[in-house]
């Protein structure tokens, strides 16, 4: 099988899981000689998409650019992974009609498993008003209606939900079927 490109994106809120399963799919499709990037929301806003804030508008600038890069890479058979909280339905169904091979993953976890993980503090922040427009709290997140996956990740575990991604992935041929070992 010829490897082509495509977008895997993965939405939901911070600290969801996003940017772990990103590389949990990252390192198994390139044990099976796949060529792919990740473009991690963080590390895009950083670089990328340096200037913007977050409001609605900016928050939409920055996931076209993403999804943006993602067509360029795909259209080049990476495979190129986009791991950004991409809290409007909207832009992501326009990055959608967009983009050739596009399959977007759901990284589902209730805010308030989210607020105990809370790892860098920002949903405390933002639950006591010092961190203003945070998706989920004060500004919203609208999930998917059909995403190809949903993940549960306060209910699996982040090998459980790699290994759903990558059957989805070989059920839609975008990957060969291979028997899938995270562990």
């Amino acid at each position: 099988m010829e490897k082509k490109g495509f977008t895997l994106w993965f939405t939901g809120l911070s600290g969801a899981g996003k940017t772990t399963l990103a590389r949990l799919v990252e390192n198994h499709l390139r044990e099976r000689g796949h060529r792919v990037e990740v473009l991690d929301g963080d590390i895009i806003r950083t670089n990328l998409s340096k200037g913007l804030g977050f409001s609605k508008e900016d928050r939409d600038t920055n996931i076209r650019r993403i999804g943006f890069v993602c067509n360029l890479l795909a259209r080049n058979d990476v495979v190129a992974i986009a791991a950004a909280i991409s809290p409007y339905r909207e832009v992501r169904e326009e990055v959608r009609r967009e983009t050739a091979a596009f399959v977007e993953v759901y990284v589902r976890c209730p805010i308030s498993i989210l607020a105990e993980r809370d790892v860098k503090g920002l949903y405390k922040k933002a639950i006591a008003g010092e961190i203003k427009n945070f998706t989920g709290i004060d500004d919203p997140y609208e999930e998917p209606l059909s995403p190809e996956v949903t993940v549960e990740t306060d209910i699996e575990t982040p090998e459980e939900s790699a290994a759903r991604i990558v059957a989805k992935l070989e059920e839609l041929s975008l990957v060969e079927r291979e028997r899938a070992s995270f562990v």
